[in-house]
């Protein structure tokens, strides 16, 4: 397994920061590669994507989510991978978003793209979209909210 952590500093509430990332249907526009987010329930939900000119799917789970705080999921068949996204306030409209993922590259062209840092490098870029995709919007529209309020 492979890991990588990056983290953004968005100029934003925590909440705000929070409710963008939960809208998981939203990913095709900040996230290179992701072709559709459905949600199949309240836990579970089916990605479609094309990377490296190869179209996968897969399903994941949402094992914790605590609203404002941090989201774990991991993978139900397909692409072995898993995660957490935490939300952090650093300042009153500032959040520090760090996204972790853990993952197992498919084959040896995938391995490759990984040793020369591509999915390093595609995680940030993807972080850099998410943040100026908040900050323009200037408000994250609602979210569905699972957990403890």
């Amino acid at each position: 397994m492979e890991t990588i952590e990056k983290y953004i500093d968005v100029n934003v509430p925590v909440r705000m920061a929070y409710n963008q990332w939960a809208r998981f249907e939203e990913f095709p526009r900040f996230t290179k590669g992701v072709e559709e987010v459905k949600r199949l329930d309240d836990t579970r939900l089916h990605w479609r994507a094309k990377i490296g000119g190869k179209k996968i799917a897969w399903d994941a789970k949402i094992s914790e989510q605590v609203p404002d705080k941090r989201i774990v999921w991991y993978t139900e068949g397909g692409v072995i991978h898993s995660g957490m996204v935490s939300f952090n306030p650093i300042g009153p409209n500032v959040t520090r978003v760090t996204l972790r993922i853990d993952y197992e590259p498919g084959g040896m062209l995938e391995g490759i793209g990984d040793k020369l840092g591509l999915v390093s490098r595609q995680v940030e870029g993807d972080l850099q979209r998410l943040k100026e995709s908040i900050e323009v919007r200037g408000s994250a529209l609602g979210a569905l909210r699972s957990g403890k309020e």
